[in-house]
């Protein structure tokens, strides 16, 4: 299997953004970040998902962006990993439930997390026992990001369409302003990862690449 790293061909149709620009009379919900309510919440980025995944090893370095970025301006960073998320054999199957079980690893936190990260003291870390990083009661992100004023959360990580789909769409529902990175996002096709985009940015928040994010919370 070739494990280099790749990148997405992301997308959204040009009628979606049409669509959304007759609505509220703008193609982008967002047209600013203030660094220091802003956390960047990463999702799932352990060698159980990243390790041979061309395209969550794309996104290793979009995220150190973002990260270093956002902490030098004030905002916060979130590492969140899964904790024995629940699978149920009689869905998955024995062998892959007891994986995905599993797929968090053992010992410290910062040690579990894809060895390119560097964690800094201040960042937030976390383990989730769901998919969604926000949903009551299975992580304690929401209460941890309150506490520091957060009201606007950066989505990247992996899978696309699963964990970090899930976490975005919780996190709207708690509301908090929501931006999914349209290129720190990891899923194993095009076709999954540009479906969840199309849908947070249809209803849930926003989509942007790093680029642009970064513009933002500089204030360009």
């Amino acid at each position: 299997m070739n494990s280099s790293p790749r990148t997405h061909a992301w997308r959204i149709e040009d009628r979606e953004y049409a669509r959304q620009q007759q609505r509220r009379g703008r193609r982008h919900a967002y047209e600013n970040l203030v660094a220091e309510r802003t956390a960047l919440v990463v999702i799932d980025m352990v060698p159980f998902f990243v390790a041979g995944m061309p395209y969550a090893l794309g996104v290793v370095d979009n995220i150190t962006r973002l990260a270093t970025t956002l902490r030098a301006l004030g905002g916060a960073v979130a590492w969140v990993l899964p904790a024995g998320t629940p699978a149920r054999p009689d869905f998955y199957g024995p062998e892959v439930a007891r994986a995905l079980r599993e797929s968090g690893g053992t010992g410290p936190l910062r040690e579990r997390l894809w060895p390119e990260f560097q964690v800094h003291d201040r960042d937030v870390l976390v383990e989730k026992t769901a998919a969604s990083a926000f949903f009551p009661g299975r992580c304690p992100l929401p209460e941890l990001l309150d506490h520091r004023g957060i009201d606007t959360v950066l989505i990247a990580g992996t899978v696309t369409n699963v964990c970090c789909e899930s976490s975005a769409r919780d996190a709207a529902a708690l509301g908090y302003r929501v931006v999914m990175l349209a290129d720190a996002n990891a899923a194993r096709r095009d076709e999954d990862h540009n479906a969840t985009l199309h849908t947070i940015y249809r209803t849930f928040g926003d989509v942007r690449p790093t680029g642009e994010v970064l513009e933002l919370l500089r204030g360009r």
